[in-house]
């Protein structure tokens, strides 16, 4: 696949390493206005780096496009004289709707919204998908693309905006879950590092478990908690302190923050 990824920022970055590590591309076209951060790329032989978009376009047939939503609308009138039948489009651009991109480049063309994550430079993204009309056709080969680098799920566009916060600022969530369950090995007597290794290897250990065995977390709590026991104790005081009701509210709080940004 030849594939160009439009503004390759943090979010860029992890797309395009996602794909140079799962071989996911026959050809690939980083865009920046300043390429210096970008330079490094250039040493694998398809990739080609640029602050030329239409030069992207016109060697791509799948565009990502990673800018920031306020010059979206201008990058896309500025290359939508060269899009083709072969081209499609996918947006990871936080509250930019269909219904917009059409606007700009008109209903005729394959158009997919994604909402990846950073974990996507390590394999392990949880990529949400939706399309306009045309775009359900490519749908298929936008989530052949994301799971090489993770998982995908289609969903519905009135829920990208939800997804956005469970699994992009999910991200920073779980980061902070690891870091918090850090400091507590590290007070018990383990020093820095060996604390973040047993925190992080425990935290990839759970998610692996329900993904493989497709239970429901209480399910395997019940595996790991005996009457009177350490874990049923510390699980009790955690939730008397308020975890689940805290984590609850944030992910709420985050979600009505990003429809403030959508309703301004």
């Amino acid at each position: 696949m030849k594939i160009a990824i439009i503004g390759t920022g943090n979010l860029g970055l992890s797309i395009a390493n996602g794909i140079l590590k799962s071989n996911g591309a026959t050809s690939m076209y980083l865009t920046k206005r300043d390429t210096t951060s970008i330079a490094d790329f250039e040493k694998f032989d398809k990739v080609t780096v640029t602050n030329d978009n239409r030069l992207a376009v016109q060697n791509s047939d799948i565009l990502i496009f990673a800018v920031q939503p306020v010059h979206f609308a201008d990058i896309l009138e500025s290359i939508k004289d060269l899009l083709t039948e072969n081209h499609v489009i996918i947006s990871t651009i936080t509250g930019f709707g269909i219904e917009k991109i059409e606007a700009v480049i008109g209903k005729d063309n394959y158009i997919v919204r994604s909402m990846p994550n950073t974990a996507i430079s390590v394999g392990k993204s949880m990529t949400c998908i939706c399309s306009n009309e045309k775009g359900k056709k490519r749908i298929d080969l936008t989530k052949a693309i994301f799971n090489r680098m993770g998982h995908s799920m289609e969903i519905p566009e009135n829920q990208m905006q939800a997804a956005t916060v469970i699994c992009a600022s999910g991200i920073a969530f779980w980061m902070r879950l690891i870091r918090a369950t850090t400091q507590g090995a590290i007070q018990l007597g383990f020093d820095a590092k060996e604390a973040q290794e047993l925190a992080m290897h425990t935290c990839n250990g759970a998610a692996s478990l329900l993904i493989d065995s497709g239970n429901h977390p209480e399910e395997e709590i019940d595996r790991v908690t005996t009457p009177m026991g350490c874990t049923i104790t510390g699980l009790n005081e955690m939730e008397h302190q308020g975890l689940s009701a805290s984590l609850i509210r944030g992910i709420i709080a985050s979600y009505d923050k990003i429809t403030e940004f959508k309703t301004k």
